[in-house]
């Protein structure tokens, strides 16, 4: 794999990583639930606003409709990412926040990768493999090392809560992986939208008073970036490399957010951090010498994404083409059988 590849997949986890030190000189004047919903309004209006400009600058000649639309058939696929993910996931990890410490709580979010592996291995049936396997658990114990503070972790209900915050983001990336040959702007957009508006909603049921403007601001403008941009990059990613590949590499996310940490808060790294720093480098390089290829099937398809006439897209058009590539617009592929180096990518979703 290269790391091309991989660039967008890690690319959001920097920007993730990035909101998490950011988001947090703002939860002194913003309450934790609100802070969530602002984040997400952050990433659902910012790309609100990025996709009604692309559409009126964009100077492709075909429809600009037809990008943005989920079809029918899959739009059960997104509601259930979206209120796994924006709705369940934020609200039952501020519930368990409430009785359980940071520390412990940062411990637990590392589950989400493995969750998300296991179900894309165990249930959606992606291809994996022992150096795959290897480098997720390079990646987690790096995340475990990280966050780990003495006597830090417990048993309770709030970790509990937690953990099924994290088997909520886990089906939400599943779930996201059978949408992602959509737009990703407007995928990530939608998330985002519908997680503020409900995590919004439920902080000022519950008594949350409203920020000052600069606060409000600079949540919003984190959210866009660390929660927008990221997630339409993450979404990619599950385009490019299959939810458990791109979800080992977003496990890294809190390597990142440690390093910016330090360059605002300047402090001397210690052990820990080293030796994590080591085992996610070594998760990484693990993921990236993978070469999976063997002959294999391509059914007939037809889905909508931006695209090359590689090998796999070999097709005519039925509108004026200026020869520009990527270009995105439906397009159906015949069966195909051959061997190359791949990835379960939007194409490569067979089984071995």
């Amino acid at each position: 794999m290269s790391l091309r590849t991989a660039s967008p997949a890690l690319a959001a986890a920097l920007l993730f990583g990035a909101s998490t030190p950011l988001a947090k000189t703002l939860t002194g004047s913003i309450s934790p639930l609100l802070l969530a919903g602002l984040l997400y309004l952050g990433s659902g209006v910012g790309l609100a606003i990025v996709l009604a400009l692309r559409r009126i600058f964009w100077t492709a000649k075909q429809d600009t409709a037809s990008t943005l639309a989920i079809p029918s058939r899959e739009v059960p696929w997104l509601l259930g990412a979206i209120l796994a993910g924006g709705v369940a996931g934020p609200a039952l990890l501020m519930t368990g926040l409430v009785v359980t410490s940071a520390a412990s709580a940062s411990l637990l979010l590392n589950v989400e990768g493995v969750f998300t592996a296991v179900l894309a291995w165990v249930v959606f049936k992606e291809n994996t493999d022992r150096q795959i396997v290897l480098g997720m658990v390079a990646i987690v114990a790096g995340g475990l090392l990280l966050s780990w503070q003495p006597g830090s972790m417990q048993l309770s209900g709030g970790a509990l809560l937690i953990v099924g915050a994290c088997l909520c983001w886990a089906i939400d990336n599943n779930l996201t992986r059978k949408v992602s040959s959509n737009d990703a702007i407007l995928i990530a957009c939608l998330k985002g939208l519908v997680a503020g508006v409900c995590n919004t909603g439920l902080a000022l049921a519950a008594g949350a008073h409203l920020p000052t403007l600069p606060a409000a601001a600079a949540a919003i403008m984190v959210g866009f970036a660390g929660y927008g941009v990221s997630l339409a990059l993450f979404v990619v990613a599950l385009r490019l490399l299959g939810t458990a590949r791109t979800g080992a590499y977003f496990s890294v996310a809190p390597l990142f957010g440690v390093v910016i940490s330090f360059i605002l808060w300047p402090e001397v790294p210690n052990i820990l951090f080293w030796l994590a720093a080591a085992l996610m480098t070594l998760g990484v390089w693990l993921h990236l010498r993978e070469r999976h290829e063997h002959e294999h099937l391509h059914d007939a398809l037809e889905h909508t994404h931006a695209h090359r006439h590689d090998e796999h897209h070999q097709h005519e058009h039925d509108f004026p083409w200026d020869g520009q590539e990527p270009h995105r617009h439906f397009h159906r592929h015949a069966p195909l059988t051959h061997k190359h180096p791949h990835y379960p990518d939007i194409h490569h979703r067979h089984s071995h």
